[in-house]
């Protein structure tokens, strides 16, 4: 099997002057593009093989920002300029592959728009219409000789474009977060949650690369805030005594989309927790010896690997599309406006001091007996009590700003319980390995430590109810 990777240059600054094309430099994001897909081309192997770049300034550039990236790989050495690949021809670039010797079994291209994508259209009926600066095709062959190579004769691999290799690069192309200081309750509902449902598909490329977890993050965290905010909704909607309006029980569609919206939702757990423990284990090596920490490192690589491998699979799956269409229309629709017909500042408030008092119960129920899932469920009700004051932020501006030591406290011990869990089950997976063993349960002993010391700052928090609800004390 024959792997050719075509790489357009990043994205240069534009001809001025007496400058010619060929000297055209990249610009800032130029930089930020090529750096970003370093580590693809590396996990897709696409740098072991030979490198030919065009000796224009802009892919000159575009390798030296890879090459930087990865330092280890000694790549300058092994690079090739070629004035021939500096070429707009697809027929040109053909003919350059067609030359190429024997041997070659990988080979990455630097070059040019149109060429590379003519190119990529002839080899292969599946090339895309598009490839942005900075962007990667990955094509596979046959073993037949370069000389040989016949149209159509190569399968499209994979695709990947700096925007999806970078959520810092993505944010450029972002939806925009609608204006909403200046609506009312009702429409600033429905805007926030059209506004989240464009963002999630707008993350989902980014979240199938693979490559930069906030993808994952910020695809989680506003599937959870649209589920959130439709529970609040509902909670909010509900008809006081005495009414004859229709509560949340008359409000299946509602219901049956915040449903899937949440399994949804935890079909990214596990993944978002290997994330957030790997890059732990980046900041604070862990104590166990140099070979534990390899053995550590592949076996959460392997289940990260087959974690990515499934949510993939769902996002693929057209009832997954068809789900979030629905849910796009829904939020459209004549039944979710009559919805939110119900709401009323007043019926906020009111369930908002209903949460509040039962946090307050809970966390005066904790001691230092209590089970670590008390203390779940107390991060759960403050993430409950701020969706439903976001409603209205202006309003609790204070208290959602006093929220957040709050919540910190508790998702870092939710963390720390979650990289135990990660532990023990890394000591199970190896039978007969008392050392491995040993090691890891005293791993788990020092984090909880931490847990405790955490619980003791949770436990000293005042209620929420302490002072009015637009302002917090801690």
């Amino acid at each position: 099997m024959r792997h050719l990777f075509l790489m357009r240059h990043a994205k240069a600054k534009k001809g001025s002057g007496d400058m010619a094309d060929h000297q055209r430099p990249l610009r800032k994001r130029g930089r930020r593009e090529a750096a970003a897909m370093a580590v693809p081309l590396r996990r897709w192997q696409a740098l072991e093989g030979d490198l030919h770049i065009s000796d224009a300034t802009r892919t000159q550039e575009t390798f030296v920002e890879i090459a930087g990236q990865l330092p280890e790989c000694c790549l300058p050495e092994r690079a090739r300029l070629d004035e021939a690949l500096y070429t707009f021809d697809g027929r040109a670039l053909l003919a350059w592959l067609k030359s190429l010797p024997d041997e070659a079994e990988r080979v990455l291209v630097i070059g040019h728009n149109p060429a590379l994508l003519e190119l990529a259209d002839w080899l292969c009926g599946e090339a895309p219409d598009d490839l942005p600066t900075g962007g990667v095709l990955h094509l596979t062959l046959t073993e037949t000789p370069w000389h040989s190579v016949a149209q159509h004769s190569a399968d499209l691999a994979d695709s990947l474009s700096p925007a999806q290799a970078s959520h810092a690069l993505f944010q450029r192309w972002a939806p925009e977060r609608p204006e909403l200081g200046k609506v009312d309750l009702r429409h600033r509902i429905r805007e926030l949650l059209t506004h989240q449902y464009r963002i999630v598909r707008a993350l989902e490329p980014g979240v199938i690369a693979g490559v930069d977890p906030e993808f994952l993050h910020q695809y989680r965290v506003n599937l959870r805030r649209s589920r959130a905010i439709g529970e609040s909704v509902l909670a909010t909607a509900r008809t006081p005594a005495g009414k004859k309006k229709p509560g949340p029980e008359k409000m299946p569609g509602l219901k049956k989309r915040l449903k899937r919206l949440k399994h949804r939702a935890q079909a990214t757990s596990d993944l978002r927790d290997l994330d957030v423990f790997l890059e732990s284990l980046n900041t604070t090596p862990p104590p166990l010896s140099p070979r534990l920490r390899g053995d550590l490192q592949r076996w959460l690589h392997a289940r990260h690997y087959a974690q990515h491998k499934a949510l993939c699979q769902q996002l693929n799956d057209p009832d997954y599309a068809e789900e979030m269409l629905d849910w796009q229309r829904y939020l459209g629709s004549k039944a979710f406006r009559q919805v939110l017909d119900q709401l009323s500042s007043k019926r906020i408030e009111t369930v908002l001091d209903e949460r509040i008092a039962s946090h307050d119960r809970d966390l005066a129920g904790l001691c230092s007996e209590s089970h670590d899932e008390a203390l779940h469920d107390l991060r759960k009700s403050v993430k409950r009590i701020r969706y439903l004051a976001e409603l209205e932020p202006k309003r609790h501006r204070d208290f959602l700003a006093g929220l957040k030591r709050r919540q910190t406290l508790l998702g870092d011990f939710q963390d720390l319980c979650t990289h135990q869990a990660w532990i023990e089950a890394f000591a199970n997976a190896a039978r007969n390995a008392p050392r491995r063993k040993e090691a890891c349960d005293a791993w788990r002993t020092a984090l909880e430590k931490e847990k405790l010391a955490l619980r003791e700052e949770i436990m000293a928090l005042a209620p929420l109810n302490d002072s009015s609800s637009s302002a917090l004390k801690t």
